[in-house]
């Protein structure tokens, strides 16, 4: 696979931040390529705390908000949550029900159908809350673009407050709404994800004085994949540290039935393996059984909603894999490839997975993607774009033919009439203006570093910059000219390679030990590296020529009791 190399070359005088914070050099250099600079940003990214979070208040119309619902909850008014069927969305119901209801409040959630109600907040809603006596709606990770619900429901006399962080088009005539992308809104945090704004909002309430319910915001922060950068990273940070001790049944069964201890939780368990969990509840049945595994109060009860989840989740890799499959199959035979911008009708795929399809259609052919579905409202589906090219943008030139859109520069979900899919794909591709340069996938390396520089020491400071995550990812290393050796594929697929791996002396060579000929000179510690990733060419490349250009990540394997450091190849030259 081609792809484009970056050294990351920002400057610095690295030997006085080592001295000064006492670590090494190599993790100063990472450091500012995480765009920290100065001491005291320095000093907060590696020590901060809780001491380092956001003002509640500083969001625009926070106070009308609290005024409103402090006023509910004396008066004992029913308060209805609407939230979202991701991740994000349930945290940030669950967050703000349980802390209305710590006040002294009366708060139910809704969460709308997937398939029957599409995305948010919608009149269907507000009939509902309505016929049931309710007056108070309370939006979360959604509701900034439900103008119609929102004026229906004003119409009825009820009272609603939006909180929400997708883009803003038009602010809703609601009686409180916020949102950090708001044009008028002065907070420092745009990059906040649903729950942590509703975690906010319960704090400016006067609730969850312990903070307990801080590892439901850094649940969501991770699996909501927004950045995880200053204030993002102290949520996370600080809330994986309860989550490691969660006093939440469900959650700590969820981890016993996927085999996570708690007590090592990071940031990749909760994106790759819980996340998808809750996810699946939302993408093929009800967000509700996500909820009712949140709410549950002990193990017993918690026990059966979490092996319901993870079924769910395994119905799901197969649902993926098999429409893959089946994308793969239109793209190869239409020639789509050849487009800059990936468009693929599947009319019988299940539209919960679209989105997960178009993020792998991303990776393989590396370029944006969208995969649309057969839905009751017409074409329905999901995007996912590369860091080039923002799809909300994008979108909007295409508004015309579009019943509705809405997303992120990364991603994006749209409504269209099924005639008018074929417009769609000639036209999102003539708009396209990303250079074959561009479509290749970029590897930033932090710092060029031979492995024999790696030590249990440097390793166990790499973890001083956790958690990892978009914006703040994993340290990558490279090194050229490094003699693989003893390759062997491993798995029932074949889908892990383990080789040994040396330093090269560049241009040197000495006798091969087996008698035949010469073999490249080799210094350093020998180590095992491991690689997941196009591990039949990696194979084929080291039976070929064993010197290799290799990205990698450091890591200490600890198996039955014995520490040896071991390389993880990320990529290959």
């Amino acid at each position: 696979m081609q792809e484009n190399w970056v050294v990351m070359a920002r400057k610095d005088d690295f030997s006085r931040i080592a001295e000064k914070f006492g670590i090494d050099p190599v993790i100063a250099r990472v450091i500012r390529n995480r765009g920290i600079v100065g001491d005291e940003a320095i000093e907060a990214y590696l020590n901060g705390g809780l001491e380092c979070l956001e003002d509640p208040f500083s969001l625009k119309d926070m106070d009308r908000a609290v005024q409103i619902l402090k006023q509910k909850i004396a008066s004992g008014a029913p308060i209805r949550v609407i939230g979202d069927y991701d991740i994000d969305g349930i945290m940030a119901s669950y967050i703000l029900k349980r802390g209305i209801s710590e006040l002294g409040g009366k708060a139910d959630i809704r969460i709308p159908d997937r398939v029957r109600d599409g995305y948010g907040m919608n009149v269907n809603l507000i009939e509902n809350a309505r016929s049931e006596g309710i007056d108070t709606v309370l939006t979360c990770d959604n509701g900034i673009a439900a103008v119609e619900a929102v004026a229906l429901a004003k119409s009825y006399g009820m009272t609603v407050v939006i909180t929400d962080h997708h883009e803003v088009m038009e602010i809703p005539e609601a009686d409180a709404v916020i949102d950090p992308k708001r044009a008028d809104d002065s907070s420092p945090n745009k990059n906040l994800c649903g729950a942590a704004i509703a975690w906010k909002l319960i704090l400016a309430l006067g609730g969850d004085r312990e903070m307990n319910m801080l590892q439901y915001a850094a649940f969501a922060t991770v699996g909501d994949i927004v950045e995880l950068t200053g204030e993002n990273r102290i949520i996370v940070k600080e809330g994986i540290r309860r989550l490691r001790k969660t006093d939440n049944p469900g959650l700590a069964t969820l981890c016993d039935v996927t085999g996570i201890k708690p007590e090592v939780i990071t940031t990749y368990h909760i994106g790759f393996i819980l996340g998808p969990c809750l996810n699946a509840s939302g993408r093929l049945d009800s967000a509700m059984r996500a909820l009712s595994l949140l709410e549950a109060e002990n193990e017993h009860a918690a026990r059966r909603f979490a092996e319901d989840l993870k079924e769910l989740n395994d119905s799901r890799k197969s649902l993926t894999e098999s429409g893959l499959k089946e994308a793969k199959e239109v793209i190869e035979t239409k020639e789509l490839f050849r487009d800059k911008v990936l468009v693929v009708f599947l009319p019988e795929v299940h539209e919960s997975i679209a989105g997960i399809i178009a993020g792998r259609l991303r990776e393989t052919y590396m370029r944006p993607a969208f995969v649309l579905t057969r839905s009751k409202d017409g074409a329905k589906g999901s995007g996912r774009s590369t860091e080039n090219y923002s799809m909300f943008e994008e979108l909007k030139k295409l508004k015309d033919i579009l019943i509705r859109f809405g997303g992120h520069p990364m991603a994006a979900g749209l409504t269209l009439k099924e005639e008018d899919v074929g417009e769609f794909r000639r036209r999102i591709n003539e708009n396209c203006t990303l250079t074959l340069k561009e479509l290749l996938p970029k590897v930033r390396i932090d710092v060029p570093m031979p492995i024999s520089y790696v030590t249990e020491e440097l390793i166990e400071q790499i973890g001083l910059l956790e958690p990892f995550g978009k914006g703040n990812e994993k340290p990558l290393f490279a090194q050229k000219h490094v003699y693989c050796d003893h390759p062997r594929l491993f798995g029932a697929k074949h889908n892990l390679l383990k080789t040994r791996v040396r330093s090269m002396v560049s241009g040197k060579s000495g006798p091969d030990p087996s008698g035949i000929g010469f073999r490249p000179m080799v210094e350093g510690p020998e180590l095992d590296a491991i690689c997941f990733h196009n591990v039949d060419e990696l194979y084929k490349r080291i039976e070929e020529n064993p010197d290799v250009a290799i990205c990698y990540e450091p890591e200490i394997n600890d198996y039955l009791g014995q520490r040896r450091i071991q390389i993880v190849i990320s990529h290959f030259q």
